[in-house]
C-alpha cells in the first residue's frame, strides 16, 4: 500500500506538519493489494480470479500537500514523500508524477519517491495544483499500485500590501456643510488570502487632511470633521488615506492614495455695489435702446449663486431709461427707453437696485441679498437738424389750381436753445418735373407747374429744412399731394366709328351703336349725352337716339341710298357730359353706302369707276396739282418765317421783372459779363452751392441768396407768382425772348462800392448826370467807364 510524508525541516516549524495520508486494507493478500510486481503462486489464479469479483476499499486515499509560497531558497523546495508498500528499498519501483506543473514546477525522485518544488510559488498567481502519482515496476513497467490523484496547496504569506485601485479620487462637498457630511468612500485591495491569518485585513487611517476631513478606519468612508468650512476661504482639499493590513498592527503592509476634495458653492454671499454712486452722460441725439453705462454688484459666489437681476426702484428717469441685465457678465445695462431732449431736461437720477434671483432659506440670516446705488445721468446737447410740426403732411389740391398758389405752409423749428434760422426747399429728387416751389423763408408751399389729375395724380414730395448757420442740419418731411379732379376734358367717342349702310336698307334702320369715354373722374360718375351737331340737327338721311346708358343708336331716316349718287356720309355727333362745367365733344361718324344681298349682307362698298372728261387730259390734272404743291410749300414758309422773327421786349410798368437775380456789387463785366447767377438759386439754396460758375474776372463769392436776404424782408406772394408763371411761359415757349437778370429793388446795391445804380434815382437827362466816378471803382467798371466816362480831344479817358 502507498504512504506519504514530509520531512520536517526548519520551514515546516510554523504549523505546517507533514500531511500523513490514509489508507485501507483490503481482504487480498498484501502483495495482491498493494500492486506487488511478483507473480502469483500457480494454482492460485482461480482463487484470484474468484477474488477480484468481490467488493474491494481502496488501497490508497490522498489528501493534500501544503507547502509555503515565496521561497527564496537555492536549493529546491522540499514539499512531500510518496513511498508504497511494495518498495522494499532495493530501487525495484518506479515512482511517476504527471498532471498540473508536473516536470516543470514540481518534480518527484523516481526511487524514494521525494516531491520537490523547483520554481518560485506564489499563492496570488496560483493557489493550488492537482496532480497524479502512480508506482511502477521498473523491470517490468507494470503498475504496482493504482493511479491515483493528490492536490499540492500554496501556503499564503503576507507578501502584498493594500491597493486602492480606483485612485486618485475626486470628490465635492458644499461648503458650510455640517460635520460629519459624507464626501465619498475609498476601498483597498489586498491581494492576500483573506481566509488565514491578518493578512488581508485592511484598516483605513487619515494620513493628510486633518482637521477638515476624517476616515472610518473600517469602511473608508471620509466625512467632513470641521464646522463652516468656507469656499472663499479655502476651496481645494488634498486628503491622503492609508489602509495597512495586518489589522493595522506592527509589520503591516500599507498602501495610499489621494483624494482630490472641492468645496462647491452655496449662495452664502450677499450682492454689495462696489461704489454707491455713478456718474454717466448720453448725448441727446442717442436713439431708443442705445446703451448709456453699465452697472455691476459684486459677489463672491459663483455659477448660479452669483447670478444678478437688476432693475429700476427709483429716481425721475423711471420712463425714459431701462436697465437689462448681461447673463454672460452679471452686469447691468442701462439703455435709452424714449428719446431724449437736451432743452427739455438735461439730467435724470435713478436708483438701481441688483438682487440674487436664488437663494437658500438656511442662509437668509446673512442676507439681505441685494443692495441699491444711485446713478446720475447727464443729457449732453447736440446741434439737431430742424424738426417739423406736423411729421406728415397731406394736401389736396385741385387740378386746375393756378401757379403759384400757396397750397400749404410747411413749418420747422430748430429744436435747439440756439433756435437758429430756418430756410425750406424741395429734394428735387422727389418731384423730378418740378411741379412745386417752397419759400426759402416761410415754408409756403406752391405749384410752380400746372397739375393735371390725368397725368399725375399723387404727387409725394420731400420738403428739406436747413439750418442757416449750420447747412449740414437738414430736416425732411414728407408731403402727399392728392391733385382733385375737375371737368376739364370733354367725352370723346371710345374709338374710331365706321358704319355701313345697304342701299336697300329701309327708314328707321339700326346701322351704328357708339359709346364714349371720359379721362375725368366725377365722384357722381359718368353720364354722357348724345344729340346730332347742330349742323347736323336737320339731317335728312340720319337720326340719332339717346339710349341714356352712355350709348346711343344711329339710324337711318330715308330709304333709298344709291352708291353711285354718294357713297359716303359724314355724320357729326355731339357728346356731352355732366360735369360742371358742362364740357363737349364733336365725333364724327363716318357711313359708307354699300351694295347688299336680300338678306343684307354686305357685298361690296366701293363705287363704280367713273371716266374722266374728254375735256380734261392728263397733262391739265398734273399741273393742277403741281400748282397745289406749290401753294402749300410757300404757305410752310411764311410760316416758318413768322415763327423765327424776334419780337422786340417792351416792358410795361407791371411786367418790369426778369428771371435773374443780381447782386450789384458783382457787376463790371459790361457786355462781356455773361456769367449771370444761376436762377437754381431761388429753387434750392443747397444745389444753389453746387453749381455756381466761377467768373473769369473776380474770386467765386456767389453764395446762397439766403445769405444776404434780411430776415424780415420777404417778397410779396403776387411777386412769386408772377416769376413762377413767367418761368413756366419761357419753359413752354421755346420762341419766347430770353430775359437775362431779374431786378429785385428792395434790396440792391447793400454792401456795393457803387451803391444802387436803380434808374429811379437817375436824373432825366444826360447831360445833368457826370460818369468820371466810373473810373474810381476799379477793373470791375472798366467797360463802362470806356462807354460813359469823359474824353478829352486827344480821345484820352478823363
Amino acid at each position: 500500500m502507498w504512504t506519504s510524508g514530509r520531512m520536517s525541516n526548519a520551514k515546516n516549524l510554523l504549523g505546517l506538519g507533514v500531511s500523513l495520508y490514509f489508507w485501507g486494507l483490503m481482504d487480498l493478500t498484501t502483495t495482491v493489494l498493494s500492486g506487488s510486481a511478483r507473480p502469483l503462486i500457480e494454482g492460485q489464479e482461480d482463487n484470484l480470479s474468484d477474488k477480484l469479483h468481490q467488493r474491494m476499499k481502496r488501497s490508497w486515499v490522498w489528501n493534500q500537500f501544503f507547502v509555503l509560497e515565496e521561497y527564496t531558497g537555492t536549493d529546491p523546495l522540499y514539499v512531500g514523500k510518496l513511498h508504497s508498500d511494495m518498495d522494499r528499498g532495493d530501487g525495484s519501483i518506479k515512482y511517476i508524477l504527471s498532471g498540473e506543473g508536473a516536470g516543470i514546477v514540481f518534480t518527484i525522485d523516481d526511487t524514494t519517491g521525494d516531491i520537490h518544488a523547483i520554481q518560485r510559488l506564489d499563492r496570488e498567481e496560483r493557489s493550488q495544483y492537482t496532480l497524479r502519482a502512480q508506482a511502477l515496476d521498473r523491470r517490468t513497467g507494470r503498475p504496482m499500485e493504482p493511479e491515483s490523484e493528490f492536490i499540492i496547496k500554496i501556503q499564503d504569506i503576507n507578501d502584498n500590501e493594500p491597493k486602492f485601485l480606483d485612485g486618485p479620487y475626486v470628490a465635492s462637498v458644499p461648503e458650510m456643510s455640517p460635520v460629519g457630511t459624507s464626501v465619498i468612500q475609498v476601498t483597498a485591495t489586498d491581494a492576500d488570502d483573506p481566509t488565514y491569518g491578518n493578512s488581508a485585513r485592511v484598516v483605513y487611517s487619515i494620513l493628510q487632511g486633518q482637521p477638515y476631513f476624517s476616515v472610518d478606519s473600517r469602511t473608508g468612508l471620509i466625512r467632513t470633521a470641521l464646522m463652516n468650512m468656507d469656499r472663499e476661504a479655502k476651496e481645494y482639499y488634498e486628503v491622503i488615506i492609508q489602509a495597512k493590513d495586518m489589522g493595522g498592527q506592527l509589520g503591516g503592509l500599507a498602501g495610499t492614495t489621494t483624494v482630490n476634495i472641492t468645496l462647491s458653492d452655496v449662495n452664502d454671499n450677499p450682492p454689495r455695489f462696489p461704489q454707491k454712486h455713478y456718474q454717466m452722460s448720453v448725448l441727446e441725439s442717442a436713439p431708443v435702446s442705445s446703451t448709456v453705462g453699465r452697472v455691476v454688484a459684486k459677489d463672491l459666489d459663483e455659477g448660479i449663486n452669483a447670478e444678478m437681476k437688476y432693475s429700476l426702484v427709483d429716481g425721475d428717469g423711471l420712463d425714459v431709461f431701462d436697465i437689462n441685465t448681461d447673463p454672460n457678465y452679471q452686469v447691468g445695462i442701462i439703455t435709452v427707453r424714449k428719446p431724449l431732449s437736451f432743452e427739455s431736461k438735461k439730467s435724470y437720477t435713478l436708483k438701481v437696485e441688483g438682487a440674487n434671483p436664488h437663494l437658500e432659506m438656511r442662509f437668509l440670516n446673512l442676507g439681505p441679498f441685494r443692495d441699491t446705488t444711485t446713478v446720475h445721468i447727464s443729457v449732453e446737447d447736440v446741434d439737431e437738424p430742424p424738426v417739423f410740426e406736423p411729421s406728415f403732411y397731406f394736401v389736396e389740391v385741385p387740378e386746375d389750381v393756378e401757379i403759384g398758389t400757396t397750397i400749404q405752409i410747411i413749418s420747422a423749428k430748430d429744436p435747439d436753445v440756439t433756435n437758429n434760422s430756418i430756410r425750406y426747399s424741395i429734394d428735387r429728387s422727389s418731384d423730378p418735373g418740378r411741379f412745386f416751389y417752397v419759400d426759402i423763408t416761410s415754408g409756403a408751399l406752391m405749384t410752380a407747374r400746372p397739375l393735371d389729375r390725368e397725368d399725375i395724380s399723387w404727387h409725394n414730395i420731400t420738403v428739406l429744412a436747413m439750418e442757416l448757420n449750420n447747412p449740414s442740419q437738414v430736416g425732411s418731411v414728407s408731403v402727399t399731394v392728392k391733385v382733385l379732379d375737375v371737368n376739364d376734358n370733354a367725352p370723346e367717342f371710345a374709338r374710331f366709328y365706321e358704319a355701313f349702310v345697304c342701299e336697300n336698307a329701309k327708314a328707321g334702320q339700326l346701322i351704328q351703336t357708339v359709346s364714349a369715354i371720359d379721362k375725368d373722374d366725377p365722384q357722381e360718375g359718368q353720364h354722357f349725352y348724345y344729340s346730332l351737331a347742330p349742323e347736323a340737327a336737320n339731317n335728312p338721311n340720319f337720326t340719332l337716339r339717346d339710349n341714356q346708358d352712355n350709348t346711343a343708336w344711329i339710324l337711318t331716316r330715308r330709304s333709298g341710298f344709291r352708291q353711285h349718287e354718294q357713297n359716303t356720309f359724314y355724320l357729326p355727333i355731339l357728346i356731352s357730359d355732366n360735369g360742371r362745367p358742362m364740357l363737349s365733344s364733336t365725333g364724327t361718324l363716318t357711313v359708307h353706302v354699300c351694295s347688299c344681298d336680300d338678306d343684307g349682307m354686305v357685298m361690296s362698298c366701293n363705287a363704280e369707276t367713273y371716266v374722266l372728261p374728254v375735256s380734261l387730259s392728263r397733262g391739265a390734272l398734273i399741273a393742277i396739282l403741281a400748282c397745289i404743291f406749290v401753294l402749300l410749300v410757300l404757305v410752310l414758309l411764311i410760316l416758318s418765317m413768322r415763327r423765327q422773327r424776334k419780337q422786340p421786349y417792351i416792358i410795361d410798368e407791371e411786367e418790369n421783372i426778369h428771371e435773374n437775380i443780381v447782386r450789384y456789387d458783382d457787376e463790371g463785366g459790361g457786355e462781356q459779363d455773361t456769367e449771370a447767377f444761376d436762377i437754381a438759386a431761388m429753387w434750392n439754396p443747397r444745389e444753389a452751392q453746387l453749381v455756381v460758375k466761377n467768373r473769369q474776372d473776380m474770386l467765386p463769392e456767389i453764395e446762397s441768396l439766403s445769405r444776404y436776404v434780411p430776415q424780415a424782408c420777404v417778397m410779396d406772394n403776387n411777386v412769386h407768382n408772377y416769376v413762377l408763371a413767367k418761368l413756366y411761359e419761357a419753359d413752354m415757349d421755346l420762341w419766347a425772348p430770353p430775359f437775362d437778370s431779374l431786378q429785385t429793388y428792395m434790396f440792391e446795391g447793400n454792401g456795393s462800392v457803387a451803391e444802387s445804380l436803380s434808374s429811379l434815382q437817375s436824373v432825366t437827362t444826360d447831360s445833368d448826370q457826370s460818369y468820371d466816378y466810373l473810373t474810381d471803382w476799379g477793373p470791375r467798371f472798366k467797360k463802362l467807364a470806356e462807354m460813359y466816362g469823359a474824353t478829352d480831344s486827344s480821345g484820352a479817358l478823363w
